[in-house]
C-alpha cells in the first residue's frame, strides 16, 4: 500500500533557521495519526509479512508505516536502509505507475533500496519473498 501525504510544509533548515530547501514533511501529528491508522487497518498481506519481519526474526529491526518526506513506506529497516512495499492490483493501473516510479526514485535518492512484492507473492510464495529479503539484508 502506498500513501501520498498531501498536507505538508517545508521544514526550517537546522543550520539557518529558514525554510528548508525542498525537504517536504507532513505535520508531525497528522503524520503520526495517519501511520497509526494504516497500522490498525493493515492489509492481510501486510499482516502476514509483518508476522515474519517483527521482533528481529530476520536479525534486523523493521518498522511498519515509516515516513519519508511526504511518503509512507509499508516496512523499513533503518540499519540496512531497505524499504519494503507490498503492491495490490491498483499498482498495475497506468495512472499509478508514474507515481510509484517517482516515489521509488525519491527513496533511492535518499539512499534507500526499495523491494516491491505483489500481494499474490505474499499469498502464494511467502518463503520466496522472505528469501529475497534475506538476500538484500546480507
Amino acid at each position: 500500500m502506498i500513501v501520498l501525504m498531501t498536507n505538508f510544509h517545508l521544514t526550517p533548515s537546522p543550520l539557518k533557521g529558514r525554510v528548508g530547501e525542498g525537504l517536504e514533511t507532513m505535520d508531525n501529528q497528522k503524520s503520526k495519526q495517519l501511520r497509526k491508522n494504516l497500522r490498525n487497518n493493515a492489509t492481510p498481506q501486510e499482516i502476514i509479512l509483518w508476522s515474519r519481519l517483527r521482533r528481529k526474526q530476520l536479525k534486523y529491526k523493521f518498522r511498519r508505516q515509516h515516513s519519508f518526506g511526504k511518503y509512507i513506506a509499508d516496512f523499513y529497516c533503518k540499519e540496512k536502509k531497505i524499504v519494503i512495499e507490498i503492491d495490490g492490483s491498483q499498482h498495475k493501473e497506468e495512472s499509478n505507475q508514474g507515481y510509484d516510479k517517482e516515489r521509488t526514485e525519491y527513496l533511492k535518492r535518499k539512499g534507500m533500496k526499495v523491494l516491491r512484492f505483489w500481494n499474490n507473492e505474499i499469498n502464494n510464495n511467502l518463503e520466496g519473498v522472505i528469501f529475497k529479503i534475506l538476500e538484500n539484508l546480507e
